[in-house]
């Protein structure tokens, strides 16, 4: 297994905190979800590596080590966030470069490579839909509005991050528990790294900050480009906070698109299904 270590990555008036493994200038540049962090995708640097990438796992904006944390909602609208993920790929030098994401950083992937904000070789999205099928579902289905009711939660001041921190991050811990299927995958350090990092100093409000930005600034003004690069999603079937059906209809905004579905598996499916995921990383990434 290739050996990972940790650098620090000037971009866009950040100091990023990258998780690397591997060298050359392929890059392939890991974005996490929330609440998590670069240590998400622990399971998956060294077999990048392997494959020839020069793999990275940033803490994203507001995150984990990742230095300043901006506290005002504006700082994370899409546009801040798509610009940070260009400056990563600036700063790596590599000529090509593929997105691995989960979760909100597969949010800004999929925006990233519909804007084709820089090339991409290939676009590995897991568990997140593209942002048009999700507006077209959650206008249409109770069901997945009630699954989304944390959006609207999210927007009230102060009170998310509050509740979120109490009792030395309870309900971060119980995100993970209670939505994993397998849960021997998230033991208690793998608990209290992300309970860690949310109660550092303003990080809590960072986090929820990506939500409140999302409803508060247009995330897309007109049609959505259909995306050229090839594109990999990877869903695990039990997530708790997205139905099957925002995967319906996404063939119309890529050119190139499979799709894996991963049964018993729940929304942290990198995570909790590592030898599943990176099977099929392995077979799709590799040359």
């Amino acid at each position: 297994m290739a050996a990972m270590t940790t650098r620090r990555v000037e971009a866009n008036g950040f100091r990023f905190a990258v998780d690397e493994a591997g060298e050359g200038d392929h890059l392939a540049l890991c974005l996490h979800g929330f609440p998590e962090s670069r240590f998400s995708w622990r399971h998956q640097l060294p077999l990048l590596a392997e494959l020839g990438y020069r793999a990275w796992a940033p803490d994203l904006r507001g995150y984990g080590d990742t230095e300043p944390r901006p506290q005002d909602v504006a700082s994370y609208r899409i546009d801040r966030l798509v610009e940070d993920v260009a400056a990563l790929v600036d700063a790596s030098g590599a000529r090509r470069a593929t997105l691995i994401a989960h979760d909100w950083g597969a949010i800004v992937a999929w925006t990233f490579a519909a804007r084709q904000v820089r090339p991409l070789e290939r676009l590995v999205i897991m568990n997140v839909p593209h942002p048009a099928v999700f507006g077209q579902v959650l206008r249409r289905s109770p069901a997945q509005r009630r699954r989304s009711w944390y959006v609207g939660f999210f927007q009230l001041p102060w009170l998310p991050e509050t509740m979120l921190t109490l009792g030395k991050g309870r309900a971060i811990r119980r995100a993970f528990c209670d939505m994993a299927v397998d849960k021997s995958r998230f033991p208690h350090e793998v608990l209290d790294h992300y309970a860690a990092n949310a109660l550092r100093p303003g990080a809590m409000r960072a986090m929820v900050n990506w939500y409140r930005a999302a409803v508060r600034f247009p995330f897309q003004e007109g049609p959505w480009p259909k995306i050229t690069t090839p594109t990999l999603v990877v869903w695990g079937e039990e997530d708790a906070a997205l139905g099957l059906e925002t995967l319906e209809g996404t063939e119309a905004y890529v050119e190139n698109l499979a799709i894996r579905r991963l049964p018993k598996v729940s929304h942290w499916v990198q995570q909790e299904a590592p030898e599943q995921v990176n099977a099929i990383l392995s077979e799709w990434l590799r040359p």
